[in-house]
């Protein structure tokens, strides 16, 4: 299995270059701001050819190039429909903060020419790959992960999944909850329901930062341990991570 990941743009997301292998299709998952070039670099070396984009949710720091990668490839846009106007009004769920940092500035955006809208429980079968699609609010309400089996070739370590965990999950926190569309008792129910009962050999890549494991997240994250401990719903004073 071919995985290949940058950090892109103002905010470092994490853009991620997914295929079976070298020299087949693949897929792309949330191309950030300033993402263009990297997929460009990646698909070149590597003799691959996009015929889908993923987007974990509809934040602009995830979501700012998904037009023009998809309109370079002639791939498809996938994103929940929770989240689907902000392809074309992205400012409906952004910070003050990350909105002064673009005064100035003209960007305009519109949905690519080939957009399709996912579902909890749904699996994509996409450049030979296979995706199941969890439907994970809080962050935003159309956030989603994107699970997919880990084929380890020899020499490579033994796991079952690989997650591509948007904003949800991070290497010691999890995604920010005060920005529209977010919600903290949501994200919590989301962490118990779709995070927690996953095995501990899951590998966690996520939006933003260092990869993972549901493991290392289960025995550190303290938002994790805050559930598994005492059910308390609390967390609200730890820090959190996001857009």
């Amino acid at each position: 299995m071919f995985i290949a990941g940058f950090p892109a743009g103002a905010w470092g997301t994490n853009c991620y270059v997914v295929a079976t292998g070298k020299g087949t299709e693949c897929v792309v998952v949330d191309p950030g701001q300033d993402a263009t070039a990297g997929v460009e670099q990646v698909v070149a070396e590597n003799r691959l050819k996009p015929v889908a984009v993923l987007l974990t949710h509809g934040h602009i720091d995830h979501m700012w190039s998904v037009t023009p990668v998809a309109g370079a490839y002639d791939a498809t846009a996938w994103i929940h429909p929770r989240d689907r106007h902000l392809l074309s009004d992205p400012m409906a769920g952004i910070s003050k903060e990350s909105a002064a940092m673009l005064l100035g500035g003209r960007h305009e955006f519109v949905e690519p020419d080939d957009v399709a809208e996912l579902a909890d429980g749904q699996e994509l079968e996409l450049a030979g790959l296979r995706f199941v699609v969890d439907h994970t609010p809080g962050h935003t309400e159309g956030s989603v992960t994107f699970r997919t089996p880990y084929g380890a070739g020899e020499g490579e370590p033994d796991v079952s999944e690989v997650m591509f965990a948007g904003d949800l999950l991070f290497a010691g926190s999890i995604g920010r909850t005060d920005l529209p569309g977010g919600d903290h008792a949501t994200m919590l129910r989301t962490l118990s329901s779709k995070v927690l009962p996953l095995a501990d050999d899951v590998v966690v890549l996520p939006g933003h930062g260092e990869q993972t494991s549901i493991g290392r997240e289960r025995a550190t994250n303290p938002f994790l341990r805050d559930l598994i401990e005492d059910g308390r719903e609390g967390g609200a004073g730890r820090v959190t991570r996001g857009l």
